[in-house]
């Protein structure tokens, strides 16, 4: 399909699930382990983040949280979804936390897992910052794609599942060239600056959240202190709640899949059966490019 910028894949019918992935990722990284169960019951739709993936990105303009929020909002227009319950992981989670900041009638409740929410201190920053420098952080990253990245990405890619193991069928479906090569570092790049400047616009936002939000982070977590992110930023948002997932790393999609579609049934559902939280907040396969 045709018409944007942004790729996406869907399966099922029904109310609209939409899911978004994190940092050195693409949009199968949530797909894999959640579409098959969400679509049982929903029309769900992942998509790929502005510069990741099959998506396009216009360099220093699409590198906030913010803007990436509105990309995806501007690609859930065309394809006709409303009011849809939105799943988001680590950086993604930032991105659904900033899309029903900015656009809450398009929302109908978010499931942030483990998402960055305040400005702070980056590995990735170091890491991939410099390839964000315009001209010479161009040529950074052609080198170190042919260098450092070959060895240096599969263990970050194996440090983000600690404790845990990387799901042996996930580590054969998922297409890791898709989220490799100079563009896709250079995007990191860009991601990971821009969390100062938009995080501290999202930190004064949080009290004005109209949507009702769910986070959820493992309290194995090496990537995201989730004490620091998700539990304080739950405790500024009305109808926000936050839960612990014990012994579980950063990428918990893949290992409680059953609770997070739990919560966003909750969500739909309009209450908090599922685990017990009040909602709060308003009343209620394809592939291409959005």
């Amino acid at each position: 399909m045709t018409g944007g910028d942004i790729a996406y894949v869907e399966a099922g019918t029904g109310t609209p699930v939409v899911l978004i992935h994190g940092t050195l990722m693409a949009l199968e990284d949530v797909w894999l382990p959640l579409a098959p169960f969400l679509s049982e019951r929903h029309r769900v739709v992942a998509f790929d983040r502005p510069g990741h993936g099959f998506s396009a990105r216009r360099r220093f303009v699409d590198a906030s949280p913010w803007r990436q929020a509105e990309a995806i909002r501007e690609a859930m227009d065309r394809l006709g979804i409303r009011r849809s319950v939105v799943v988001g992981h680590s950086f993604g989670g930032t991105v659904a936390l900033c899309l029903a900041l900015s656009a809450p009638e398009a929302v109908s409740g978010v499931v942030a897992l483990a998402p960055l929410c305040f400005p702070e201190p980056r590995l990735e920053q170091v890491l991939f910052g410099p390839r964000a420098v315009p001209g010479t952080g161009d040529e950074l990253a052609a080198i170190l794609a042919r260098t450092l990245d070959r060895g240096m990405l599969p263990l970050l890619r194996r440090a983000i599942f600690l404790p845990q193991a990387v799901p042996p069928g996930f580590a054969e479906r998922f297409p890791w060239a898709y989220a490799s090569g100079p563009e896709r570092m250079i995007a990191e790049g860009e991601d990971a600056v821009s969390i100062w400047t938009a995080m501290g616009r999202a930190a004064a936002a949080y009290p004005t959240c109209r949507v009702p939000v769910r986070i959820l982070g493992g309290t194995a977590d090496i990537v995201v202190n989730n004490a620091l992110h998700g539990a304080v930023a739950s405790a500024l948002m009305p109808g926000a709640r936050f839960a612990w997932l014990r012994g579980t790393g950063h990428m918990l999609h893949h290992f409680h899949q059953d609770r997070i579609v739990a919560e966003v049934e909750a969500l739909i559902a309009g209450a908090g059966a599922a685990t017990g939280w009040p909602c709060g907040g308003p009343a209620p396969p394809a592939a291409g490019a959005a």
